[in-house]
């Protein structure tokens, strides 16, 4: 393989001088560059939705997939980008086992015909919850799955290479603000000036300092490099700068101003690259921040997809178990029985009436039966119907309801009604009278009250 040496080199020492930064910062020894406000909410907000869009993500699934095995399968496939194979639901399965049980203990006899028809019920339940799956999978978590797998990546990215561009930035500032005070320190250092020239030996502990080819330097070349003065050599105090001058042995004040001149100005190029780098990555971190709102808008779109599905699905569970309810009371009669319909005399006549689970029900449904009395009897003349002695109840409706005849009765949302049952009803319907006008109403459009 092919290393770039230089660029390994490069690389490591930002990342050591980057180290260096931050290990300060958190030590309080080093000063760090604050994002303003704006920012700082900008980013809360961000780590507040995708921690939020996590915990929402987890628990669909569990709503969704409660067997936890059944969802790490789904993750093992999803990462091997193959298909989930079909699983059957819940539902599906209850209706093979009540299926089964029915064909071995008597397809004929009451226990089977009744597992039959339940079977049925829960096989169109479990079809139900099967598409209800899907469509949110697709409506709801796909979403979500994209904004953390895709977005929030991109933004994370973005954010750390904004915090290097930030500790280079202060990085330069400590270089600069270092290089200042050694320039102001070498400024205050008296230079000392002679008129005339003057022989020096070097001392034996000076000399040694001096490599074997350094010899002392002449008048004629320390005049000729320094017009405006010399000092004599000092061997004896550290440097302000290693520019130390071997050869001559000692420290040159007018030339070490230059250099700490020089440094500063090199650490100011530095600073005005690094500034404009951090200003840069600090917009389009800004810009990636502020695109959460359209993340929310996304979401919101989303979730009202993810609530009709539920409708949805509920709507239909309820009208499949409407269906097996009206089916299991046709073929056994009324095994509902009455919930405030009043027997209190031996000789009156058994009274159907609706099921708590039917009474209480706030979906509107068609009624699928419109006549009083069951097909081949005479109809009830609603005029002649007198309301029994005991049974009445208070409703209250709950939607808007247009009468399609005349045998029926109007109603509007929110209005209280009297109702009661009369022998040979359709459990869907009642007797509804409010003033003088009296009419069949549905019991899915009413709320009974105690």
């Amino acid at each position: 393989m092919d290393f770039n040496m230089k660029k390994l080199a490069s690389d490591a020492g930002i990342f050591f001088t980057r180290a260096v930064q931050f290990t300060e910062e958190k030590f309080g020894q080093a000063e760090k560059t604050e994002l303003d406000a704006h920012f700082e909410n900008l980013l809360s907000r961000a780590d507040s939705t995708k921690n939020w869009t996590e915990k929402i993500l987890r628990q669909t699934e569990v709503l969704l997939q409660p067997n936890p095995s059944a969802r790490v399968e789904e993750f093992l496939y999803e990462k091997l980008d193959r298909k989930v194979p079909s699983r059957v639901t819940n539902g599906e399965l209850l209706a093979q086992y009540m299926a089964e049980a029915a064909s071995e203990l008597g397809p004929t006899t009451p226990y089977g015909k009744t597992l039959t028809k339940v079977a049925e019920a829960e096989k169109r339940l479990g079809a139900a919850e099967r598409d209800f799956i899907h469509t949110a999978s697709i409506n709801f978590l796909t979403p979500l799955r994209n904004f953390l797998e895709g977005d929030w990546k991109t933004i994370s990215k973005e954010r750390r290479l904004l915090q290097n561009r930030r500790l280079d930035l202060d990085a330069c500032k400590a270089r600069l603000k270092k290089a200042k005070a050694a320039e102001a320190k070498a400024t205050t250092v008296p230079d000392f000036q002679e008129t005339r020239p003057r022989n020096y030996i070097l001392s034996a502990s000076a000399s040694a300092t001096l490599d074997d080819t350094s010899c002392p330097p002449s008048w004629a070349e320390w005049k000729e490099e320094y017009p405006g003065g010399w000092r004599p050599p000092c061997f004896f105090l550290l440097p302000l700068n290693p520019s130390v001058t071997r050869a001559r042995g000692c420290l040159s004040l007018p030339k070490d101003r230059k250099l700490w001149n020089d440094e500063v100005d090199k650490a100011e190029q530095e600073l005005r690259v690094a500034q404009t780098e951090f200003d840069r990555q600090a917009e389009v971190t800004r810009l990636l921040l502020e695109g959460i709102s359209s993340t929310h808008v996304n979401h919101l779109r989303c979730l009202h997809e993810f609530v009709e599905s539920q409708t949805t699905y509920y709507a239909q569970c309820y009208r499949h178990m409407l269906d097996l309810q009206k089916q299991l009371g046709s073929s056994q009669g009324a095994i509902f029985p009455g919930t405030f319909v009043g027997t209190t005399e031996p000789a009156s006549p058994p009274l159907s009436s609706t099921s708590p689970t039917t009474a209480a029900a706030t979906m509107p449904v068609g009624p699928s039966v419109a006549g009083l009395a069951p097909p081949g009897e005479a109809a009830l003349c609603l005029e002649e119907v007198a309301p029994p002695a005991s049974g009445t109840r208070k409703a209250r409706v709950l939607y808007d309801y247009e009468a399609a005849d005349s045998s029926e009765l109007a109603l509007l949302a929110d209005e209280l009604i009297t109702v009661y049952s009369l022998p040979g009803m359709d459990p869907d319907w009642l007797i509804g009278e409010r003033g003088n006008k009296k009419g069949k109403v549905p019991v899915t459009y009413l709320e009974l009250l105690s």
